[in-house]
């Protein structure tokens, strides 16, 4: 599929997105809260822009591991002011929420796309999206609550398992009369996983593919690269556009970001090697 239907866009997924991330919380992992303050958070979004992001991804719920989950009163305080303003900026908008009223606020507003790390699964969650005719959505997969999701994740096979969660969640929003190429998948990297199941599902992501759906990965500053590289996470910049062009080479058709400008600039060297290798070729 080489377009998402999203409710303003229709994406072209022939070159990869890169998608902004913009942690309207106080308790982020990867930025401590800096954007927290809705006009900080208005800047940011501004900046992302100004360095080069396609999408814009817009979250008030903390889901590093042990986060306190917000009320929906609380959540909502935090997006809406910055959802106001990212949709006046001419580009797709993404709110990362797993709350019903958060999300039917959102598309309200005119937000383009829903990124839910529990993939639709709360009551009332698909029939908010399904409501709006052409907005995208994001289906992670993630095995528990982010308060308990690292304390010991198990799988025989998560490649096998998290294909199969993510094509079930499908199945689900297509019978609801979500249209495919409104889906886009997301296999979870760091949500109630262990290093060697993040590691596994980067060296086997093309198996992924067979899903049929576009993928969307987010690296960036996980903790599986820091105990990797021994990097604090405010030191994974380097590693973090690493592993967004070995996801984009496996097949990813979105990277989800926090260091836009240095991603962009790989991702431009990347396709200008690609489209130079394809002309020799031919």
């Amino acid at each position: 599929m080489t377009v998402w239907q999203t409710t303003r866009f229709r994406i072209d997924l022939r070159r990869p997105q890169v998608m902004g991330v913009v942690n309207v919380t106080p308790d982020s992992f990867s930025d401590g809260g800096s954007f927290a303050e809705p006009k900080a958070a208005m800047a940011h979004c501004e900046s992302l822009l100004a360095e080069g992001a396609d999408i814009l991804d817009i979250g008030g719920e903390s889901t590093r591991p042990g986060a306190r989950r917000p009320e929906p009163d609380e959540e909502l305080a935090r997006v809406l002011p910055v959802l106001r303003h990212a949709v006046t900026l001419g580009v797709p908008v993404s709110v990362d929420t797993s709350e019903p009223r958060v999300m039917a606020t959102a598309l309200d507003l005119g937000v383009d796309i829903i990124n839910d790390v529990r993939a639709l699964q709360r009551p009332g969650a698909v029939q908010a999206v399904a409501a709006q005719a052409n907005a995208g959505v994001v289906l992670m997969h993630m095995q528990g609550e982010p308060g308990t999701m690292q304390a010991a994740p198990h799988y025989d096979d998560p490649v096998h398992e998290v294909a199969a969660f993510l094509a079930a969640r499908r199945d689900a929003l297509h019978a609801a009369g979500i249209a495919a190429e409104r889906i886009v998948l997301d296999p979870g990297i760091g949500f109630g996983k262990a290093v060697e199941h993040n590691l596994t599902l980067l060296a086997r992501q093309r198996e992924l593919l067979a899903l049929g759906s576009p993928l969307l990965v987010g690296w960036s500053r996980k903790s599986t690269l820091g105990a990797v590289t021994g990097r604090a996470v405010g030191d994974r910049l380097a590693v973090s556009v690493a592993a967004a062009l070995l996801a984009v080479q496996r097949g990813a058709r979105i990277v989800r970001v926090h260091d836009v400008a240095a991603t962009v600039d790989a991702l431009k060297l990347w396709r200008a090697a690609t489209q130079e290798q394809g002309e020799t070729s031919a």
